[in-house]
């Protein structure tokens, strides 16, 4: 595996906005000790009415952009981009690249019970089929049914996880997993993860509700500890810099709401012409 020397660099991750932070959000609680450089693509958000060859455009963009950070792996915090540009990027950058589909299809696979997996995520995702193989070859024997539940996103992101809305959105979308055989639902969004509560509250107790960006958290540390790749507790505090390519002000906000906590600062940074 090619990958830096410097167990010290930063862990790179990007999506085409702010639903990425959901897992960054994990690797802080995860990996305290690991510094970070997370890249939304505001200006170019969403990446799911484009093309695969767009998408594949932009990520390498993304991807070289983070690059000049230093960084010793790159977290693909986009399932847009995991279905469908992870190839590209695994052959372009000289680090471990990781995405979101894999871990999170991993998790699910191991949790169900011998049931149904539940495959919840934008159409976009949906329509690439990428869990529903990735499941297939983990859990073969597993039935796998997906569902596209688009207004799940705008919901996070104006803050509306609890209460009313939310639950009979996740309702309309959700209501008949219950009297399907369904035992394990798999968030296949990273916006997801914020409306946890109220997909848990309609598939009811007995389902198993995975958290992809959770899974994806624990296989960035697995993959660090076995490459020898993971920071030392050189008594410093981790560093967390975060970049947009568009609206820092809205972003802030938003990634204040998804991460639990304030932001130092923004930076804006326009992708045409590389990394700072």
């Amino acid at each position: 595996m090619r990958s830096p020397a410097n167990p010290s660099a930063p862990i790179g991750l990007f999506d085409s906005g702010v639903g990425g932070l959901t897992v960054l959000r994990e690797i802080l609680a995860r990996l305290p000790r690991e510094h970070t450089v997370y890249l939304g693509d505001t200006a170019r958000v969403p990446y799911g009415t484009r093309s695969g060859e767009v998408v594949t455009r932009y990520a390498l963009q993304s991807g070289k952009h983070l690059a000049a950070h230093q960084i010793k792996l790159l977290i693909v915090a986009c399932n847009t981009v995991s279905a469908h540009s992870l190839p590209a990027l695994v052959g372009a950058m000289p680090i471990p690249v990781l995405g979101v589909i894999e871990p999170g299809a991993r998790a699910a696979a191991a949790r169900t019970r011998g049931g149904t997996i539940a495959v919840l995520g934008t159409p976009s995702t949906i329509a690439s089929g990428a869990y529903q193989a990735a499941l297939q070859r983990l859990a073969p024997t597993a039935k796998v049914v997906a569902r596209a539940c688009p207004l799940f996103v705008p919901l996070a992101e104006e803050g509306w996880v609890d209460g009313e809305v939310p639950r009979l959105v996740a309702e309309r979308y959700l209501s008949d997993l219950r009297r399907s055989g369904v035992d394990t639902v798999l968030l296949g969004c990273t916006h997801y993860p914020l409306l946890a509560r109220a997909i848990a509250q309609v598939v009811g107790p007995d389902v198993a509700v995975v958290d992809g960006a959770v899974a994806t958290a624990q296989a960035a540390l697995e993959l660090l500890e076995s490459n020898g790749l993971a920071r030392p507790d050189d008594g410093t505090t981790a560093r967390h810099r975060t970049l947009c390519t568009d609206l820092p002000d809205r972003f802030r906000a938003v990634a204040e709401r998804f991460l639990g906590r304030q932001l130092e600062s923004v930076e804006l940074v326009d992708l045409a012409f590389g990394a700072p």
